[in-house]
């Protein structure tokens, strides 16, 4: 994205301070209204549909990791009930490379809480994060964000 798009809102406001906050590393901002972004996924997201995926995927061979897996799974649905949460797959599914289970968050604020709470507690798991923009390709790869260990998915079966 060129950053004269991404600027393109503020070409005609004051430069930003340059001053530091009392911490010395800082930077004091200007204070503006909230960002619609807390409340609303930015363009390109599908409106109609969820915001992200997160694909929380564990070690098949690993007992432990796949206890870890499903306690997770079972406290993401007793803690987060609002959201979507699929079934707990003991296969890959999809182009997923190993067994997953997958969760949908519906707005920045659920998106916040979930990212919080398996920063902390996604243990041996790792979590393919990507949004959802109509270019499945694009979401799984250029746009995704992971935590933990990163996996191959298998995007030869992604549209464009």
């Amino acid at each position: 994205m060129a950053s004269n798009t991404l600027l393109r809102d503020y070409v005609n406001e004051a430069p930003l301070p340059t001053e530091f906050n009392p911490d010395g590393k800082s930077l004091k901002n200007v204070p503006g209204p909230k960002s619609p972004y807390y409340d609303n996924f930015p363009e390109p997201f599908i409106k109609h549909n969820n915001g992200f995926d997160f694909h929380i995927y564990y070690q098949p061979g690993n007992q432990k990791d796949i206890e870890y897996a499903k306690a997770l799974h079972e406290r993401i649905r007793r803690e987060f009930p609002e959201l979507r949460i699929y079934r707990f797959w003991e296969k890959p599914v999809g182009p997923h490379p190993v067994p997953m289970f997958e969760v949908n968050v519906f707005n920045p604020h659920q998106t916040g809480a979930l990212f919080s709470f398996l920063a902390v507690n996604r243990g041996p798991c790792s979590v393919l994060i990507h949004p959802n923009t109509g270019d499945p390709h694009r979401d799984h790869t250029e746009l995704a964000t992971w935590m933990g260990e990163r996996w191959p998915v298998n995007t030869s079966i992604l549209r464009h």
